[in-house]
């Protein structure tokens, strides 16, 4: 195995601490040469650095101009850089380091401790953060994020049929989702990183009124959250499913293609699902990546597991229940703040930040949506020359000379398939720290990580995600295309998620994830449906048994084996 990846990065000496924490969510696998030089390289990480600076804690001059010291790629997997996020806790006088360790990286051992920097303290960004604050907490509209999702929606009803295109057409159509990318993610920073505000102003009203779970229930069911619609709209496809004999019986008889066509409503509701959330899937953010509309068995798999739950069970009551009983705790907290007036604005202050949580997702959803148009053109263009999963190994520099001779590129791109695929048995560090990473030939494999399985009585201590309990039989699910004998009632144990896993998330009592902090977004989607959720459980896919009881307290971040 050759020591670097025809894709890595150069570390950066200024910001020199990397994580896999959040990264690990967004992009679980290594990263297609295709998808880091067209999607991330080519637009992303450009959208990445601008939305930083839009927040006011950076300037241009904080970042290098070929590699902005936002986020990296190392063995093919992606990273965040650690010590450039944690200038938003430098500079901001409204958050520490400490807070937004704990937002966004979790309880995990390895994180190394913040070393100051002669550059980290900027005085005179101090206004501009303090406006971008004042306007998170203001809870106003953001029209603009409207406008980005119709044009997203337009841009994918314009695509027509792919196989009458040239070959020249489908890069430039292609190219065209590029030339948007920085935009949308801009957008998609800007909202993401403003997401951390909500948690630090409720925990404060939390401490003072001594209620420590109040800023999880505060900020759950908050409504309109773009990446829980997919979950809804499965359900309903589901209760077609759930109450219809015929389709049953198929379902029962084993999932294949041939239930999109057992009846004409059904298959109406199916298509209209795959025009509007086909874009969805596992490690989305890689243009390789199979989704709902390109891989149909993930999105079977997930409506298979939830056609079983019964009426009572839906996730629209679920919501009702907890935005209930959010505005309950809201009017509770309001009562026991009246002696306390310079806490109690920041009630409504924080309540307002925390509409942030769903612009996050509705930034996420419409740069998703536009990224997965690339996607599918490039999935034919592999497709009519052969190369239906090569295609992905094309960086984005040979693009044209691709598309001049596609079979001079046939072993040049088998080969790096080959070495490519070799990533995935390496075990990614989850911290890499002082700018040095390891050759790798020297890093672990995933097959040798030997872990201790948890026994009865034993408890696991992560981050408190979504409040409640609940008690079930634990099930880890590795592949949300692969969700094995998860039944209603079924605690979900799983590496990361993403919303390709969410639909899960119906199925299940409570769900329980290996990395992830209060801001991920397995808690911002368990929140929405009501689900107990505890993230940041270090190995627990491997250290929780498959079957066995488990506890799971969303509230206080513990998960008891029983």
């Amino acid at each position: 195995m050759q020591d670097r990846w025809i894709t890595d990065w150069p570390t950066s000496q200024r910001f020199p601490h990397y994580t896999r924490a959040n990264a690990g969510e967004v992009l679980a696998d290594p990263v297609s040469p295709l998808g880091w030089s067209f999607g991330w390289d080519g637009g992303i990480v450009a959208g990445y650095k601008a939305g930083l600076i839009r927040i006011g804690a950076y300037e241009d001059s904080d970042f290098n101009p070929q590699h902005p010291e936002s986020v990296a790629c190392f063995g093919g997997y992606f990273y965040i850089n650690l010590s450039a996020i944690r200038m938003q806790g430098v500079r901001n006088p409204a958050a520490t380091v400490a807070a937004l360790d704990q937002a966004f990286f979790g309880d995990h051992p390895d994180v190394p401790a913040y070393v100051a920097h002669p550059d980290d303290e900027k005085p005179h960004l101090t206004a501009g953060i303090d406006a971008h604050t004042a306007w998170i907490m203001s809870g106003v509209a953001w029209p603009e994020l409207d406008a980005d999702k119709a044009k997203a929606a337009e841009l994918r009803a314009s695509r027509g049929d792919l196989s009458s295109y040239t070959d020249a057409q489908l890069v430039a159509r292609a190219r065209l989702v590029q030339s948007q990318l920085s935009h949308l993610f801009a957008q998609h920073v800007v909202s993401g990183s403003s997401a951390a505000v909500a948690p630090g102003l409720l925990g404060v009203v939390a401490e003072a009124i001594g209620e420590p779970s109040l800023p999880m229930a505060l900020l759950s069911s908050i409504g309109d959250v773009d990446s829980a619609d997919a979950n809804y709209a499965l359900w309903n496809l589901s209760r077609m499913v759930h109450n219809d004999a015929q389709l049953t019986a198929a379902f029962n008889a084993g999932l294949n293609d041939g239930l999109l066509r057992i009846n004409s409503p059904f298959t109406a509701a199916w298509n209209e699902f795959i025009f509007e959330f086909g874009s969805r899937g596992p490690d989305e953010w890689d243009l390789r990546s199979p989704t709902w509309e390109t891989h149909p068995q993930l999105l079977l798999a997930a409506l298979d597991r939830v056609r079983l739950q019964t009426d009572a069970e839906s996730p629209h009551e679920r919501h009702r229940e907890k935005a209930a009983q959010r505005d309950a705790l809201i009017a509770k907290a309001r009562i026991a703040l009246a002696d306390k007036p310079d806490v109690a604005p920041l009630l409504d202050l924080g309540l307002g930040a925390g509409k942030m949580m769903a612009h996050r997702e509705r930034t996420k959803t419409s740069i998703v949506r536009v990224l997965h148009e690339a996607r599918v053109a490039f999935r034919e263009l592999g497709r009519r020359h052969g190369h239906d999963e090569l295609i992905f190994q094309v960086l984005d520099s040979e693009l044209d000379d691709y598309i001049a001779n596609p079979s001079l590129f046939t072993n040049k791109l088998t080969q790096r398939y080959n070495e490519w695929r070799e990533l995935f048995d390496l075990e990614p560090p989850f911290i890499i720290a002082n700018a040095t990473v390891a050759p790798l030939s020297q890093w672990a494999r995933k097959d040798a990580n030997i872990v201790k399985v948890a026994q009865a009585g034993e408890t696991l201590s992560g981050v408190a995600g979504s409040p409640g309990i609940a008690r079930g039989i634990a099930r880890v699910v590795l592949d949300p295309g692969d969700p094995g004998d998860l039944e209603p009632g079924d605690i979900l144990v799983a590496p990361c998620t993403d919303p390709s896993w969410t639909p899960l998330f119906m199925t299940s009592a409570a769900v329980v994830v290996n990395v992830g902090g209060q801001i991920s977004h397995a808690v911002i989607v368990s929140r929405e449906l009501g689900v107990p959720c505890v993230v940041s459980i270090t190995d627990g896919t491997q250290r929780i048994p498959n079957g066995a009881m488990i506890e799971v307290n969303g509230t206080t971040g513990v998960v008891t084996i029983l």
